[in-house]
């Protein structure tokens, strides 16, 4: 596996150990390069970059931190697989990140009334008392996603007694969602959730819409979800309903 030479945008004031990582990971993202291949050498990426190898393994520790790349001692460097989230599966992100360490640095957790779109989707008052939660997601400490969920309140034990999983805390008042439908497009961060996710403003993000069901069709939540495109897919399971 090789990557094309890895020039420096002189122009740019950003460090150049930080240019090399952004280029890599682009060239990841964009399947130049897959999950199991192994990097060039940090003597090989310097002829490439033009960089010392003080400046190559600056850029390798960020793309490590971020869980892009593995550095095996002896062995080399590798890609690491991307997370991957099977989008007909109605589990949330603790549920779907239990081998990756899912953690939760928490934005807003309060009582408020839903907003007139809010409870017509969730099939309740204007004047009805809601659960708003705000988060941002972590998968081994790195920065993942920002969840907003809004929530009826009778649905949810005291916002006290909420932890990192809003599922767990709805399955203990009986209200765990069984069915739902979920919304995904492609977007670009904005300079707060750019800050957010530690990426740079304009990155490609997921936008993702979620709306979950109680078995009789009562609505359990609306959660609007950011994710970061570099390190999350959406695999779908297809099949062909009708016979040919």
């Amino acid at each position: 596996m090789k990557l094309e030479k890895i020039n420096r945008d002189k122009t740019s004031a950003m460090p150049h150990y930080m240019q090399i990582a952004k280029n890599i990971r682009t060239r990841i993202a964009e399947n130049h390069v897959v999950a199991g291949d192994a990097l060039p050498s940090e003597r090989e990426l310097c002829l490439m970059t033009g960089a010392s190898r003080v400046t190559i393994r600056r850029a390798l520790n960020i793309l490590a931190e971020e869980k892009v790349i593995q550095r095996k001692h002896g062995s080399g460097t590798f890609v690491l697989p991307r997370i991957a989230h099977l989008g007909s599966n109605l589990r949330g992100f603790t549920s779907s990140m239990n081998t990756y360490n899912p953690q939760a640095i928490w934005i807003m957790k309060a009582y408020g009334t839903p907003t007139v779109e809010e409870a017509e989707i969730l099939k309740i008052r204007q004047a009805d008392k809601v659960v708003r939660l705000g988060r941002v997601r972590l998968s081994d400490g790195q920065p993942l996603a920002i969840e907003h969920a809004v929530v009826p309140a009778t649905m949810l034990p005291d916002i006290s007694e909420i932890t990192e999983s809003l599922y767990q805390a709805l399955e203990t008042k009986g209200n765990k969602p069984v069915k739902g439908t979920q919304k995904v497009r492609a977007s670009l961060a904005n300079p707060t959730e750019a800050g957010l996710l530690s990426i740079e403003e304009n990155s490609e993000v997921l936008r993702i819409e979620r709306r979950s069901e109680l078995q009789d069709g009562t609505p359990v939540e609306l959660t609007r979800s950011t994710y970061r495109g570099d390190c999350y897919d959406i695999v779908m399971n297809l099949e062909n309903s009708q016979l040919d």
